[in-house]
């Protein structure tokens, strides 16, 4: 078997890898102390705040588009090098946060319509209440002073 590297050990924590890296490297965790010994050190470095500007870009994800580029990539208006990069980020990169994003949204896309009436229906009447109270609340204070 290859040995995992250290970065790849990083990639595991972060759950940034694909099922079939993760698997591999799960397995081989099982069957290695030496690589259980390099996993801790990698938490411990992790504890103490490694900062290097490799592991910033990595924590935060500063590759990733927003959810809302990756709506509008669902719905083909970016333009072609934005549409390409998020492409590349999903279909390459595989990056789960991303993946697990653009799925949801696509899940949404597809809701039969009276699902999705009725849920904006619930959302509305929840934030018409909140308005409401808060306007009660406020002629309220108005009355009394």
């Amino acid at each position: 078997m290859k040995e995992i590297s250290r970065e790849q050990l990083h990639a595991y924590l972060d759950d940034a890898l694909s099922d079939a890296e993760m698997a591999k490297i799960e397995q081989a965790l099982r069957d290695s102390e030496p690589l259980r010994r390099a996993l801790r050190q990698a938490m411990q470095e992790r504890d103490r705040g490694e900062h290097s500007l490799g592991a910033v870009w990595r924590r935060e994800r500063l590759t990733c588009p927003t959810r809302e580029q990756l709506g509008s990539y669902l719905l083909q208006v970016l333009d072609e090098e934005q549409q390409d990069y998020i492409e590349f980020h999903l279909q390459v990169i595989e990056c789960p946060y991303c993946v697990a994003n653009f799925a949801d949204l696509q899940a949404l896309q597809q809701e039969a319509t009276p699902q999705a009436r009725e849920r904006r229906r619930r959302f509305f009447q929840s934030s018409a209440g909140y308005l409401h109270i808060g306007r009660d609340t406020q002629k309220d204070e108005t009355r009394r002073k």
